[in-house]
This record gives C-alpha cells, sequence and structure tokens, in this order.
C-alpha cells in the first residue's frame, strides 16, 4: 500500500481497511509501504500471498505486477499485461473498441498543442494518459475560465504531463459498475449512479465525504443498467482483468443506449470506506471482510507465478 503517486493517501487508507479485515478474518498479515526497498520488504516477509492495495504507477501500470512475477510471489488483481493495458488509455481504446464496447473516441496531444488551438471542437476533455482517479483531467468549455485558447500560465494537466488525451465531452450522467470473481467465473455486482453536490465527479468529489451522492441501483432504464453490466464484464474479461474491477460510464439520457459510453476500466478499484466496490458488494449482502476474502480467493485460484513454478521444480 501506500507508494508515491498521486493517490498515495487513498492506498493507504484501502490498504488500512484490506489488513485489518484480513486480521479479523485469521490471516497473519505484514502492512508494507512501497518504497525502493520493497523487494527486501517482501522477502524478508515471505508472504503466501500479496494483497496489492496501490492504486497509480507502479502498483497498477505492471511495475509491481513484474517485481512479484520475478519474484515468484502470488498476488492478487490483475496480472502484468492487464495492467500495462488498463492504465493507458489509449491501449484501452485499442483493444476494446474492437471487441464492442463504446467509447469516446478522441486522440493524443503534446500538451504545449493546446496552448495555439483547440485540439476538439469545445466542450472536450483533457486528461493525463495513465492516471487513475480522475487525476489531472480538465474538461475544456466554450465559457471555461482556460482561455481561447488555452492560456500558458493557466493551470491545469498541460502544465504537469508532456502528453494529454484530447475526448469529446459527453453530457449526461456518471455510472459505475463493479465486477468480482467468483468460483463461477465474475459478475457484475450492480449500477451505481453518481452525482456530484457541485461540480464534476472528480478527484475531491470521489474521495470527500458528503461531496458525491451515490444511488444504487442507479435510477436508470433497466436496458441501461443491463447494458453497463454486460459491457462491464466484457471490459473484464477481454482485458483479462482478475480478482475485482471497476468500469466507468458517462451516460447521454438523452440518447439512450446509444449514449452510453466506458471511460475507463479501473483494475485497482479502491478499498476505502467511501470507495464503490464495497459499497456494491455490501448492497448485494456481502460485507467488507467478505469481500476481500473473496478478493484473496480468486488469486489462490489463479496459476501461481512462473517463477514460483521453476523454484518449485529446481527444489524437486
Amino acid at each position: 500500500m501506500g507508494g508515491w503517486s498521486a493517490e498515495r493517501e487513498v492506498s493507504l487508507n484501502s490498504g488500512a481497511g484490506v489488513a485489518e479485515a484480513l486480521e479479523s478474518l485469521g490471516h497473519r498479515v505484514t502492512r508494507v509501504d512501497l518504497t525502493p526497498t520493497v523487494a527486501a520488504d517482501l522477502a524478508a516477509a515471505a508472504p503466501d500471498l500479496v494483497f496489492n492495495a496501490l492504486h497509480g504507477t507502479p502498483g497498477e501500470d505492471g511495475s509491481v505486477q513484474g517485481l512479484l512475477e520475478l519474484m515468484g510471489l502470488r498476488y492478487t488483481h490483475s496480472g502484468l499485461a492487464t495492467s500495462v493495458i488498463a492504465i493507458d488509455k489509449v491501449l484501452t481504446k485499442q483493444v476494446l473498441v474492437p471487441a464492442g464496447v463504446p467509447m469516446p473516441g478522441g486522440r493524443i496531444v503534446r500538451s504545449a498543442e493546446v496552448f495555439e488551438a483547440d485540439p476538439l471542437p469545445r466542450p472536450y476533455v483533457l486528461k493525463p494518459v495513465n492516471e487513475g482517479s480522475s487525476v489531472g483531467v480538465a474538461i475544456v468549455t466554450a465559457g471555461g475560465n482556460y482561455g481561447s485558447p488555452i492560456g500558458r500560465d493557466t493551470a491545469g494537466p498541460w502544465q504537469e504531463f508532456d502528453e494529454l488525451l484530447a475526448e469529446p465531452y459527453v453530457r449526461g450522467r456518471e455510472l459505475t459498475t463493479a465486477v468480482l470473481d467468483g468460483a463461477d467465473g465474475p459478475r457484475a455486482l450492480g449500477v451505481t449512479e453518481l452525482r456530484p453536490k457541485s461540480g464534476w465527479y472528480d478527484y475531491d468529489a470521489k474521495y470527500t465525504d458528503g461531496m458525491t451522492e451515490h444511488l444504487f441501483p442507479a435510477p436508470v432504464p433497466d436496458e441501461i443498467a443491463e447494458a453497463c453490466r454486460d459491457l462491464a464484464l466484457q471490459a473484464h474479461r477481454v482485458l483479462g482483468c482478475r480478482g475485482c474491477s471497476r468500469s466507468d460510464f458517462r451516460w447521454d439520457d438523452e440518447r439512450g443506449v446509444d449514449g452510453l459510453f466506458l471511460l475507463e476500466v479501473n483494475t485497482q478499484p479502491g478499498m476505502t470506506a467511501l470507495s464503490l466496490v464495497p459499497e456494491q458488494a455490501r448492497h448485494t449482502g456481502m460485507s467488507y471482510a467478505e469481500l476481500v476474502q473473496a478478493i484473496v480467493d480468486a488469486a489462490m485460484r489463479a496459476p501461481a507465478p512462473k517463477a514460483a513454478a521453476r523454484a518449485k521444480d529446481a527444489a524437486r
């Protein structure tokens, strides 16, 4: 847990909750805050399983997954290849759109380009290619305060990232669906609508108590709820997610099912008191500890890392 990404504090909260749940179930738990000595820390702990409660880079982008594979350690959530793809919004589109999953169009732009001209007709969205939790997202509107074109000295993601993904803005409502692996395969837990009390569903709205209303089940037509569940399951399977994932959608309610677009797939969903996966699990009758155990069980059902298998064979 922890680490040095922009989501460090959320990860620490997730990790603390997970550790307490595991201990309540009788597991022996070692808390590891990700630092440059993480390999030595893990070797000293010699765990049967690593519960990955990291968010953002390097815990969600394949880096930690690669380390754990090399060390021959089992770990929760998605594997190396899936993590590399899902953290990258462009790679995710390249995999999911040909599979029939509707996602907004868009293109990569150099940040310096936005000071010369708009990359897309306004309104549009600018976001980092490989950050989560709405970190660094800007919605550029005709009447906004960014300037036209965007001012070089105006605060925004163009000051933090060399490249950005520009996407058309999809008006409408925020929906999200969690998928949890079980012994019989993955299942969608349901659909939540997220209604920020002011502004839009940004980082603060996600992680500040009272800033966003969570409506479960989402007050949407049955065909929209069914489409969210189906698309979340499809994305989970096509990307090869493991343990649990959460798919975030934007729905233009003036266009029916044609207005539903998947925005991103989160392979390391938050596990804090305000997080959506525990909330959806609770609504389906599953306690927080049961959810944590289900994620552990999914990891234990997965094949052992090849390094561990080779070490076992050598020992024989």
